[in-house]
């Protein structure tokens, strides 16, 4: 049904530059920077965009989720709450999308992906070390539900950056170690992926000839940069997703003012 609103050269763009931000994402974080502004910039309606960005994405968080819960690499309990509050929050922000038009939805992205990607090139050096036990349960359970709803309510308007800024908030906020953050943010973002993708596909908006292919080199491309995660990837990786995305950006604003 959809398949006849892109041509096969603009497919093959979107499978490459959707592999790419998983590649991006496994390797250093941020590759929902370079997914969402390529969809836009394909001139498709931008509600469609975002639900077969959000299939795509979910699609590659299950499979990042699955390796930090077979390792073991999580708080559970913690994970959990942060995620029903992320899918609650999720859902609220993808419904909010659906009332706003298209250009509406273009100039938030064009203001806020810029902020995103400001935000993760400039965060330090996160933690190894595991000061959870610090911060009484009760408190780290309630932290746990704001940081879940703020968090879900940014992915559901926006996306990019949002397992970036879930494992700085669980890193300053809980004090968790980087890895066991890193786990608790794939749980949170599977959460707030699957709460939006369950909104656009009861809305019709999820073109799954479309995002089928994009899912496929999205999982591939994580496979590949879970590979090549390693300690010095993500000084690698960073600076051309810095130039990426400056691309797409000059692009879609050319479009918008045009």
């Amino acid at each position: 049904m959809f398949m006849n609103l892109v041509s096969w050269p603009t497919l093959a763009f979107l499978c490459f530059m959707v592999g790419l931000a998983g590649f991006v994402d496994a390797s250093a974080g941020g590759g929902g920077l370079i997914s969402l502004p390529a969809y836009m910039v394909t001139g498709l309606p931008v509600h469609l965009l975002y639900g077969a960005n959000k299939f795509s994405s979910a699609c590659g968080t299950t499979f990042a989720s699955a390796m930090f819960f077979r390792s073991g690499a999580l708080d559970l309990q913690v994970a959990l709450i942060a995620a029903a509050a992320s899918f609650a929050g999720s859902t609220l922000g993808s419904r909010l999308v659906l009332l706003l038009p298209g250009e509406v939805l273009k100039i938030m992205v064009l203001v806020m992906l810029p902020i995103a990607a400001l935000i993760i090139f400039t965060q330090r050096k996160l933690p190894e070390e595991d000061r959870s036990s610090q911060v009484p349960r009760k408190k780290a359970l309630t932290l746990a539900v704001v940081i879940g709803l703020l968090i879900g309510l940014y992915d559901g308007l926006v996306g990019p950056g949002t397992g970036t800024f879930a494992i700085i908030a669980f890193t300053s906020v809980l004090k968790f170690d980087l890895r066991t953050a890193s786990g608790n943010a794939k749980v949170l973002n599977l959460a707030s992926n699957y709460a939006s993708l369950i909104t656009y596909i009861g809305a019709g908006n999820v073109p799954f000839a479309l995002a089928i292919p994009c899912a496929v080199c999205n999982i591939l491309g994580a496979i590949l940069g879970s590979h090549f995660a390693l300690s010095k990837g993500g000084k690698f990786i960073r600076p051309m997703l810095l130039v990426v995305l400056v691309l797409l950006l000059g692009k879609m604003a050319m479009d918008l003012l045009g």
